[in-house]
């Protein structure tokens, strides 16, 4: 539930695009944007909130469920950089229109999946179109717009994203408790014909005449060793750490990640600029990103499954309950933006990332008989956390940088927040199920219950909390219920707790290497002190 700092590759210093577009077609160009950037980022939300749906719907395991969140995050971190290359060098729009139809096309294909499989198919291929879309968005607006009226155009694709942001639970969780999950899917096909219909009508072409050819070897490197840590993490959920098929996944993605770094740091065209790294504050900008994500972020797919599966609480009923955490995000996220220009960016980014963390362990303490008011506090507390990290984050990365290099910047910070999301939920995801199957053996062991434990954590762990309890004999239910509340609390105080220190130490690195002095003014000059 994040706007995910949608900074395009090319957001700002825009070498060959050309002259400025006649004025009836930037307004248009804002349209097409906004529509496409709302169609992305309702999708993200409104997906968590049908999980629990999809699950039972398509008799899915709990490892089907991480990776129909994994998939589109996988794509989108691995293929972000790569798209934005492809958009300077054969047209923006061009590429945008190809985004567009991709994941107008995959989301029709997720709502017509008839098996997990061909859902997390399809929402990778959401997630190619998707990165397409992520990296050329901004950098449209860009184009189209300059001047005063720059300012009118990200402060309405501003508005547009936090208004997804806001609606996408209660629409997510109206879509599910009324229709079906399919339509979380199908209401992008709408919004994204349009989105195609004002682009190719309205929307001006644009490149850079200095553009370079992608880094393929590069992309090649970080994709496969990114899919192979994701897959290692999940099936050590399933498996185990000692299991052959993990440790290879992990051996060949640690191998890879070494043969990426050596590549990136001799090839001519990088996808990642690994000197930016030698500047502290992109260092500490690139961790906060993917410590937002992959704790905060990460823990909501776990939330959802609680409210739904375990307290029983419709996909509606839970939508309304998260936007304790989104409506905080909202409201201070707007602060933020003011404080921004007013106090040191470190002041926000640390401080807000321990707040997040403290609200994260706020939520912990749940027992067999908790209520979901119980997770207000920290939900309210880790809302307003992540409300002061996500403004000062989006200007973070390209504010160390040169206009020239604000592409490349830009698009490694929105890539950490995806490798954080895929990273984030399959550690805990793992963490999860090796931690509800210990609570439930040590709950069952030496009871009388017809059932084995090792069916109630599989019960468990794929949504199946009533099925299990119409199992039993009505004198036994009770007892069964309480230690399925029991045990899939424990779990999930676990997983907290993880979160939790993900953030922590996310907040205290960020704040140790974020500095004022290494923010740069437009022209390269250090900037003033903020």
């Amino acid at each position: 539930m994040t706007t995910d700092s949608l900074a395009a590759p090319d957001a700002s210093g825009l070498p060959g695009a050309g002259p400025a577009p006649a004025r009836d077609t930037k307004w248009w160009t804002l349209v097409a944007v906004c529509l496409g950037t709302f169609m992305l980022l309702l999708d993200i939300t409104i997906v968590i909130v049908a999980l629990p749906a999809i699950q039972k719907s398509l008799h899915a395991t709990f490892a089907d469920l991480q990776w129909v969140v994994d998939a589109y995050a996988l794509t989108l971190a691995a293929l972000l950089l790569t798209a934005g290359s492809l958009a300077d060098l054969f047209g923006r729009r061009k590429l945008w229109l190809v985004g567009l139809v991709i994941f107008t096309a995959s989301s029709a294909l997720c709502g017509f999946a008839q098996s997990p499989l061909m859902l997390e198919l399809s929402r990778g291929l959401q997630g190619v179109g998707g990165a397409i879309m992520f990296a050329v968005s901004l950098a449209l607006l860009a184009n189209a717009f300059h001047g005063k009226d720059r300012g009118i155009a990200f402060g309405a694709w501003g508005a547009i994203t936090g208004v997804a942001v806001a609606v996408g639970p209660i629409v997510g969780g109206t879509l599910v408790t009324g229709i079906s999950w399919r339509y979380i899917f199908f209401v992008n096909v709408p919004i994204g014909i349009m989105a195609v219909a004002v682009s190719v009508t309205r929307v001006a072409e644009s490149r850079n005449k200095a553009a370079r050819r992608p880094d393929w070897a590069g992309f090649a490197l970080f994709s496969v060793a990114l899919a192979s840590l994701v897959y290692g993490l999940i099936e050590s959920g399933l498996t185990g750490f000692s299991s052959a098929r993990v440790v290879v996944a992990l051996v060949v993605a640690a191998a890879l990640i070494v043969g990426f770094v050596a590549v990136e740091a001799t090839s001519e065209h990088a996808m990642f600029d690994l000197s930016l790294f030698r500047l502290p504050t992109f260092t500490g900008g690139s961790i906060a990103a993917f410590a937002v994500n992959g704790g905060v972020f990460a823990i909501l797919l776990y939330l959802v499954l609680y409210l739904q599966d375990v307290l029983g609480y419709s996909a509606l009923q839970t939508g309304l309950r998260l936007l304790v955490l989104s409506g905080a995000i909202m409201a201070v996220a707007g602060v933020a933006g003011r404080l921004t220009s007013k106090v040191p960016i470190r002041a926000l980014i640390g401080p807000g990332l321990a707040v997040g963390g403290v609200g994260l362990l706020l939520m912990r303490g749940l027992g067999a008989g908790s209520s979901w008011t119980h997770l207000i506090p920290g939900l309210l507390i880790a809302g307003i956390g992540v409300g002061f990290v996500n403004p000062p984050l989006a200007s973070t990365a390209v504010g160390v940088v040169a206009p020239q290099r604000s592409g490349m910047a830009s698009g490694i910070n929105s890539t950490f927040r995806q490798v954080g999301t895929a990273t984030g939920i399959a550690l805990l995801g793992s963490l999860f199920a090796s931690r509800l199957a210990s609570a439930v053996a040590s709950r069952a062991a030496g009871g009388a219950l017809p059932v084995r434990a090792t069916t109630i954590t599989t019960g468990l762990e794929d949504g199946e909390v009533g099925g299990l309890l119409s199992r039993v004999p009505a004198t036994d239910r009770a007892h069964l219920e309480h230690l399925l509340r029991a045990s899939f609390a424990s779990a999930l105080d676990e997983v907290l707790l993880v979160a939790a220190l993900i953030s922590l130490v996310g907040a205290v690195l960020a704040f140790a290497l974020i500095r004022s002095r290494d923010f740069v003014s437009a022209a390269g000059a250090a900037a003033p002190s903020h």
